[in-house]
């Protein structure tokens, strides 16, 4: 028996979800969440096999939901998402569902996933890993950074961001309120975030232009820069370059 989750705002799509499943017997329908915190607690308590996930949802976003969730299961995603999502779905996830779906096509993606579930342990979590870099550089999605802060989750908006620190497997978030860790790299915020908002100014480092207050030498060919607040963030020689081109200077 397989151990399925329907995650989604709208009580009349999670009840057609959930009529549709009731022709698969091999499927366990174990929980039905209305929001992204109540799927992500459904998927960490139940570690289904399946999940349907719709996008646009308060609070946090699917892909926000996905991001917090280690090894997240398979995904059928549920949603009247833009067409640059969508090409990311046919590239990365298992399916995709456009809202309003027929019987038929629900049927086609429950198929397609049953016939794929016998792919090895993790090849799941892959593949919605490289779905939610794709889709980070989606328009929209770059405009805050959720964090799970212990058993809460944060959301930053990006512009109280200071700056951003390499941290091993991790990046140190520096906000206005505090420092919070996110399982990324540098590079995906390099790409995610907006390059004349934020910056890399060294190999560990990127910040937000607009928090510089000055740029002064710092060590041989090196450079500090001077936030608003006073915190000092390294820059290189290479990341003094870049930060010019992004100033105009």
């Amino acid at each position: 028996m397989k151990k399925v989750v329907v995650i989604d705002d709208e009580p009349l799509a999670r009840s057609i979800v959930v009529e549709y499943l009731q022709q698969f017997p091999q499927l366990q329908l174990v929980q039905e969440c209305g929001d992204g915190f109540e799927g992500m607690k459904a998927i960490l308590q139940h570690q289904p096999d399946l999940i349907f996930l719709d996008i646009q949802m308060p609070k946090i976003t699917g892909f926000e939901m996905l991001e917090l969730i280690p090894n997240p299961p398979a995904v059928i995603f549920t949603t009247a998402f833009d067409e640059y999502a969508i090409k990311a779905f046919e590239t990365h996830a298992i399916d995709y569902l456009l809202k309003p779906f027929s019987k038929e096509r629900f049927d086609k993606a429950v198929q397609k996933w049953l016939e794929q579930s016998a792919v090895p342990p993790g090849a799941a979590a892959s593949s919605t890993e490289n779905l939610l870099e794709a889709t980070a550089l989606a328009p929209g999605q770059n405009q805050r950074i959720v964090v799970k802060n212990g058993a809460k989750i944060k959301i930053i908006p990006v512009h109280d961001v200071l700056y951003l620190e390499a941290a091993d497997d991790y990046v140190k978030i520096h906000s206005t309120d505090g420092a919070y860790l996110k399982n990324k790299t540098m590079s995906h915020f390099e790409k995610a975030l907006d390059g004349q908002q934020f910056a890399r100014c060294h190999r560990s480092y990127m910040v937000n232009m607009q928090q510089i207050a000055r740029i002064d030498p710092w060590e041989k060919d090196g450079h500090i820069a001077i936030l608003k607040n006073g915190a000092k963030v390294p820059v290189s020689k290479t990341g003094y370059i870049r930060l010019r081109q992004v100033l105009g200077l």
